[in-house]
Parts: C-alpha cells; structure tokens; sequence
C-alpha cells in the first residue's frame, strides 16, 4: 500500500473527501485490524466504480434544491408496470409492441427506471449517525447541524416558527426550544439530521435558552448564509421516508383563514378536486402533502382527514333544522367527504369505462345521452330496461324493455341485481347490473343516466364508472334557455307544454340535493345551460376517458 497512486495527475478527478480518507488510513498505523481488510479498504476508496458514484451522488445533491432540474413524476416503475400488463394483454401484438414489451423487461432498463425514482423521491440524502460532541457544561450528548439558509419562509404563528423547513415551539413542559415538526423536502429534512422533538440549544453560536420561538425567528431573519444548530437529541427519533399515498380533496383549503393552523407560512392551499400527494400522516391532525406535480419538493400542512371530518361535523350541528332544505338531510361518516385516496387508471384497449349521467330530472341528461349514442350506435350501447307491466301490442321482449312477472322482478330486486328500480302507476321499472357487465364485456361503452342513488351501486372496481354531473345553470338562466328553445317538460307524461315556475324550482331543488349528498362521487361537472356547448363537453369527456390516465379509486386499480 502506497500513496503513489493518489500523486498520480489522473486522479485530480477524483473526490478530495475520498481522498483524504484514503490518505488518513495509510497513514494510521494502530489500527485494530489486519493488512488483508487494509488493502480491501485501500483498494476500494482507489476504485473508479466508486469515485463516479460519489460524483454522481454529489451532483445530485447540489441540484437538489434547484428549480432548473426537477422530476415530471417519481413512479416511473408504477408507469412501467402498467405499460408491461396493458402490452401482454394485447390480442396481437405488432413488432415495435413486442420489442417495446422485451426492452422494458431488460434489469439495466428496470435499474436505471429504479434509480430515476430513488433520486425523485430523494431516497439518496444520507442519515448519518448523529456525533456526540461532550462539554465541560453538559453531560448530555449533543449534536451540531449546519444547514444553509434558503429561501423558505422565516414568519410565522406564535406557537410554531418555520426554520429551514422546520418549525419550533416551547415544550409545555420543560419551557425548552424544541423542534415541532420537520417539513418533508425541506433543508431541514434534506440533511437528515433533525428530527422531532430535538431540544434546540444554541442558533450562531447564540443560548436559546429562556427564549421565546420569536426570540429564535430573530436570530434566523439576522443570519446570512450558514445557519449552525446545537441540538440535544430526541429520544429514539428518526428520519421517516415519506409515503406515496395520493388523495383527491373534497373541499377547499386556505390555511390563512384556519385559526387552528400551527403555523401559517407552512400551510398548503388547495381547491376541491386537486389531487395531493401526502408524504406524511404522523401528526393526528396535521398531514404534510404537495400538490401532485408541483415543482415545489417542500411539504405544506393540511387538516388530516379526521380533524376536517369533525369540523364538518360541527359545522352541520350549527346549522338551523329545516325541512326543505338540502343540506339538513340525515348523514353518516360516508356523506363526510374530506380526502378519496386515489391513483392512476390508464386506458385499456377494448375495455371501456361505463359513463354515468347524474342530475337532476329534467336537466337534459336524455337528450345528451341520445346524441352521444347517435354519434356511434355501434360503440355507445345503454341497456335494455326490465319492467313487471304487461306487454303492449306491438311491442317486442327485450327491444324496449324486457317483460318479467313482478314476483320475478321483486325476487331479483331483493337480490341485489339491479343497478336502480321504482314504481309507476303499479308497475316495476329496473336497470339489471348484468346488462351493464355484458356490454362492457362486449367492448362497447355503457351509457347511463340512473338515479342518483344508484351511484352506490355502480361505483365499484369491477365497472369503474365515470360519473358526469349534468348542472343546471343558474334559475335565470334556465329558465331563459329552456324558454327560448320552447322546450319540452319532462315532467308532463304528453310530452306538450313547456315547465312551470313550480318545475324549475323544483330541478334546482334536486340539483341541491344531489351535490350535497354525492358531489364527492362526482369525476366531471358539465353545466347545461346550452345543450350544444354541454354535449361538445361531454363527447370531450367520452374521448380522453378513452386516451388519458385518469385518477380513479385506490382500490380500482390495486
């Protein structure tokens, strides 16, 4: 062993630390260990294999927390298996698919897919063991981290003061500096070295202690570059990797407005219908989430799911009882939409997702549905009615409906094998679930338009609906519409006069109803103020089911 080889002008590549390391171990000469284990040492901190992967590692941690490189998604292997199951489902398969479907399933493929979502979901930052330094004042082990100041924010609630990608507060207890909570992709996490629960000791060299979490956001908002923290730390406290759970959110956010926020810079606004991505649910009532896509890699604070649910709770027993309005009706844990976990459906060739219809009676669904089947009766089918009346002459089993004895009807009814069924005047009217499933399986896209209340039904991994809420717009506007084009009521069995005012109160009134009790099962609202504009919306709705991954259900595609 000699240290020929690091003069060697070759290797001013090479990685100084490595080095440096290589340097000390030839120089100690007291080590407890053999000279075979020193010559595997030596030979190995000498390797180029190794010197590359610490190059690598190193640029990819100084591009870490720039906006310029930033991944488009962290589960390429995800998307590799579904490409893989979607290719050897394929009836027949052309050449570029089998070439395709052979090359994906090649490890040096698989391993560089592997590695791109290690580096996107920032499995690389190292936990390095903590390094207990002792001092003539404390018997207590301690810890001194130095992070660079960026740009996250430095303001914040009393209680808790973001710092780095951290916040603070006081221990209830013990009146101590302690560290709150750690924000994921924050420089705080990124280092891997402050955890929950560390005791903050010292901010640049300066005793925190008998000071107030304002006190330290001073210190930090006077700092310039590197910020040094001496830690005491927390009992068995450890870096958690961050989750790949992904949610779709049922209400608004904006933490400006939440009074009960620890912290309000740290907070993440959303809008009903983004999709989070929740990288930490440790807190009881304080998840950690991005905005699925967003470029920004540091977590924001969101209500958890059972603190929002007991919010509406409350919310609802605040609001006076009345009869006739929508939003007093009888509700369980079900009807408290807060978050859906979800994940991507992609499009399968020759399997089509059944589009259901919902809305109010009287709103437009039929005709909608007439002419999206228009466009194509050979691939939009919608299935053939069941009812207990007796035939009519002239009509034919199973063309307009098909005729069953109405024991036969109720015996089928209590089995659980139609999708919706009612009465009128007398007699038994139905949807089977089987006729959906047999045009489906037949590779046709089912069209419904059922009751509301059969969404419970159809909403299921099997069918995987999507579900278009048809909206009327406002009452001035429908009744101008419906006015103008002289309109039919759908409420008039003749089919010969025009709705009354009492009819367009009465398809505002359901409409209310239907978003308050099944919004959250809604994938798609179209407002059908013009039908032209509505039935372009909804034959764009029709062709990207076809062509785009759509979130849909965790469960659905697990």
């Amino acid at each position: 062993m000699t240290t020929e080889v690091m003069a060697n002008g070759s290797r001013g590549k090479w990685d100084p630390a490595l080095s440096r390391l290589l340097s000390s171990l030839q120089q100690a000469s007291n080590l407890p260990t053999t000279e075979e284990e020193l010559g595997f040492l030596s030979t190995l901190l000498q390797s180029k294999e190794l010197h590359a992967l610490v190059n690598v590692h190193n640029k990819i941690i100084s591009n870490g927390a720039s906006d310029k490189f930033f991944p488009m998604l962290s589960t390429s292997m995800d998307v590799l298996a579904d490409v893989l199951d979607e290719l050897v489902h394929k009836p027949h398969m052309s050449e570029d698919c089998k070439e395709l479907f052979y090359l994906l399933q090649r490890p040096h493929i698989q391993g560089l897919l592997f590695a791109h979502d290690s580096v996107a979901q920032k499995d690389y930052y190292p936990h390095l063991p903590e390094i207990p330094c002792d001092t003539e004042e404390e018997e207590e082990t301690i810890k001194i981290v130095q992070l660079v100041k960026s740009n996250e924010p430095l303001t914040g609630a009393h209680s808790a003061e973001p710092i780095v990608g951290a916040t603070i507060k006081t221990d209830e207890t013990t009146g101590k500096i302690v560290i709150a909570r750690v924000m994921h992709g924050g420089a705080a996490d990124r280092s891997g070295l402050i955890h929950v629960g560390d005791e903050v000791v010292e901010v640049n060299n300066i005793n925190v202690e008998g000071k107030t979490p304002n006190d330290v956001l001073t210190i930090l908002q006077n700092s310039e570059g590197t910020i040094t923290f001496k830690l005491v730390p927390a009992d068995g406290k450890s870096g958690v990797r961050e989750s790949k759970v992904r949610v779709r959110a049922h209400f608004d956010y904006e933490s400006s407005t939440d009074p009960y926020i620890p912290c309000k810079e740290a907070g993440l606004d959303f809008d009903k219908g983004d999709v989070l991505h929740i990288v930490s649910q440790d807190d009881a009532y304080w998840w950690q989430a991005r905005k699925e896509g967003d470029r920004n890699m540091r977590a924001g604070l969101i209500p958890s799911r059972a603190l929002q649910e007991r919010r509406i709770i409350h919310e609802r027993s605040q609001v006076p009882k009345n009869g006739d309005d929508a939003e007093n009706d009888d509700f369980d844990r079900e009807h408290i939409a807060t978050y859906e976990e979800v994940a991507k459906l992609y499009p399968r060739p020759g399997i089509y997702r059944p589009i259901v219809l919902i809305g109010a009676p009287g709103i437009g669904r039929n005709e909608l549905k007439r002419r999206l089947i228009d466009t194509d009766p050979h691939k939009y089918k919608t299935p053939t009615p069941y009812t207990s009346r007796p035939m009519k002459p002239g009509e034919e089993n199973g063309k307009e409906y098909f005729f069953i004895p109405r024991e036969q009807m109720e015996e089928d009814i209590e089995a659980g094998k139609f999708i919706e069924f009612g009465e009128y005047k007398g007699n038994l009217y139905g949807t089977s679930a089987e006729g959906v499933k047999t045009i489906v399986n037949n590779g046709n896209v089912c069209i419904l338009n059922p009751h509301y209340q059969a969404l419970k039904m159809l909403r299921t991994p099997q069918l995987k609906p999507y579900v278009i809420y048809i909206k009327p717009p406002s009452l001035e506007v429908l009744k101008e519409t419906r006015n103008a084009y002289h309109a039919r009521s759908t409420f008039d069995v003749n089919n010969s006069r025009g709705f009354t005012e009492e009819e367009f109160n009465d398809i505002m009134k359901s409409a209310a109803r239907i978003e308050f009790l099944y919004e959250h099962f809604f994938d798609e609202t179209i407002v059908n103020a013009d039908l032209a504009v509505a039935f372009r919306q909804l034959l764009a709705a029709a062709n990207r089911l076809e062509t785009e991954p759509l979130w849909v259900p965790a469960s659905w595609v697990q």
